[in-house]
């Protein structure tokens, strides 16, 4: 159902190293640099895209309250390395990894990028 999803930036250099290292443990690559400035990412072809972008209409990136982008892992370690990355590189947590719900259901980390967007990254049924 998703295509794609864009996120902006005010500082793209800054946010396209957050994401070229947050998104390598999930198997995201570069998928082409965008005419904002910022990156389109991808894991799979067919598969939906991530980019960060400057916003088109050229007025300051802002976050959304209530918006958050979620990216799909296998595992909980997946889960733990793309939310350590992110706390590395200047991430806020929102959530530190750990089950929602029953065990054995939802497994996942929240947390904002450098930018403020919220970011979750999770599995249903991982170990």
């Amino acid at each position: 159902m998703i295509g794609y999803a864009l996120v902006g930036s005010n500082d793209l250099e800054k946010a396209k190293a957050f994401y070229d290292e947050i998104l390598k443990p999930l198997g995201g690559k570069p998928m082409f640099d965008h005419p904002s400035g910022g990156r389109v990412y991808n894991c799979e072809e067919g598969q939906p895209n991530f980019g960060v972008v400057g916003p088109f209409n050229g007025e300051p990136a802002t976050f959304g309250n209530g918006t958050m982008i979620s990216f799909v892992a296998t595992s909980q370690d997946q889960v733990q390395k793309v939310y350590d990355k992110a706390m590395e590189l200047g991430g806020s947590d929102e959530g530190a990894p750990g089950w929602r719900g029953d065990p054995g259901g939802f497994y996942g980390a929240y947390f904002r990028d450098l930018d403020g967007n919220k970011l979750c990254v999770y599995g249903f049924g991982i170990q």
